[in-house]
């Protein structure tokens, strides 16, 4: 009893902190709403139209909140707030873009709001111990082979601009890739629990390094390079690089060898030549990476719009409402991080990219504090799905990495997205609560 006394005792005082952060998130929320409404084209809306979205989310967030205190009171109290917040100014950014393209985006997203939240709270409410989820690891290994799959099939299936990613269910479009990199890495977590010790007995010689013996490697390889080949005959090579990341970091987090991440990064460098020779529009995206302004109005049309738009908004931007997104292709999914760049200046752009530095500083604390193996494995994964994609969207805006189709967490349209990391952020708490209640 006394080992789980104080984290009893301060599960209290970490809700109230929570409130607090509720708050101070909604109240920035809205205070960008408002300065949209008095700054963009036609001022003075109902209140409804410029207030609406951000109110709707903070009721589904304190909802939310109460679910945590009865379910998780001992859970991290920063997370949620934090999420709350990306959400907020995701919203209002959307609704800045719909402003400028005569587009209405932001009612769906508002929509695809709630149902995150809810996602949320039916998370929290069914797993009730993270461990059981590793019980069905080999079903979630099938399942995520299966929703990989579901946007291949000939009736289902649909290609957007060019990456055959979504499904059509009713009236709703998804993106089944976004549910696959949680059950990867539920599948990832139960699989390297078992097989930990196998797998960080080094038997065999690969060139300079030491490796397991293949027959325990096999399952592990089979399984991810199914994942893969199917990410690549969607040309979806964004999210391929993404769930690679997440195996490697898994890998070498239950094994401590370092041979993993070498060995993973020649695989990787030899895919990403062999991707490279294969498909002419990853030759193109690379080449536009290089220099976009070798072909500003084609190709680099996009890359070039992002920098005139970065540059634009300078340090303090140009102000909510100032900006022209409208200029920007794909400005409220791709590139988002670009409309924030632009009219909230480095200072707004880079207090968005702290927002993620603490979900995932956050969240690699619960995984070092995890109290068993699978809490540290699926906190290790969850988070550094947040910190891949979160890298791999702003460095391919700022011409760090190629550009790839990816969304920036929590912040850029997407349903399929929002719920996923709902889901994501509720399974962290999960395991933290764990953590604190033992």
């Amino acid at each position: 009893m006394t080992a789980t006394s104080p984290p009893l005792r301060a599960a209290p005082r970490a809700r109230g902190d929570e409130r607090r952060l509720l708050l101070l998130a909604g109240g920035i929320a809205l205070l960008a709403a408002g300065l949209l409404d008095a700054a963009g084209p036609g001022p003075g809306q109902p209140w409804p139209v410029a207030f609406g979205p951000v109110l709707v989310m903070l009721a589904g967030a304190a909802i939310a909140q109460r679910v945590v205190v009865h379910l998780a009171p001992s859970a991290d109290p920063v997370l949620l707030p934090v999420a709350v917040l990306l959400n907020g100014l995701g919203l209002v950014l959307i609704r800045r873009v719909d402003i400028a393209t005569g587009t209405d985006l932001v009612a769906a997203q508002t929509i695809w709001t709630v149902a995150g939240l809810a996602v949320f709270v039916v998370t929290l409410a069914v797993v009730r111990d993270h461990r059981s989820l590793t019980r069905l690891s080999y079903s979630f290994g099938l399942l995520t082979l299966v929703l990989l799959a579901l946007p291949l099939l000939p009736v289902l299936g649909q290609e957007v601009n060019g990456a055959r990613l979504w499904v059509d269910v009713g009236p709703f479009r998804v993106q089944p890739g976004e549910a696959a990199k949680l059950t990867l890495v539920i599948f990832l977590a139960g699989y390297l629990e078992r097989t930990r010790g196998m797998l960080s007995i080094a038997t065999h010689r690969l060139g300079p390094l030491l490796v397991p013996s293949p027959r325990h490697l096999a399952p592990l390889g089979t399984a991810v390079g199914i994942c893969l080949l199917v990410l690549v005959l969607q040309k979806d090579l964004g999210s391929s690089l993404l769930l690679f990341g997440v195996v490697v970091a898994m890998l070498y987090v239950a094994t401590g060898r370092v041979a993993y991440p070498l060995l993973g990064a020649g695989v990787f460098a030899l895919g990403a030549a062999l991707a490279y020779r294969l498909f002419g529009h990853l030759r193109v995206r690379v080449a536009s990476w290089i220099d976009p302004w070798a072909d500003p109005d084609g190709a680099g049309f996009q890359l070039a719009q992002v920098a005139y738009a970065l540059a634009n908004g300078g340090v303090t931007g140009t102000g909510l409402g100032l900006g022209r997104p409208q200029d920007i292709p794909f400005a409220a999914t791709d590139a988002i991080f670009a409309v924030a760049g632009e009219e909230l200046g480095l200072v707004g752009a880079t207090a968005l990219l702290l927002c993620f530095a603490l979900l995932v500083t956050r969240g690699y604390r619960i995984a070092l504090s995890a109290r068993d193996e699978v809490g540290t494995l699926l906190a290790v994964g969850l988070t550094t799905i947040l910190a891949l994609q979160s890298l791999v969207i702003v460095g391919g805006l700022t011409r760090v990495v190629p550009l790839t189709g990816i969304t920036l967490p929590l912040v850029s349209y997407g349903g399929s997205s929002l719920l996923a990391n709902y889901a994501l952020l509720a399974l962290l708490l999960r395991v933290d609560h764990a953590r604190a209640e033992r």
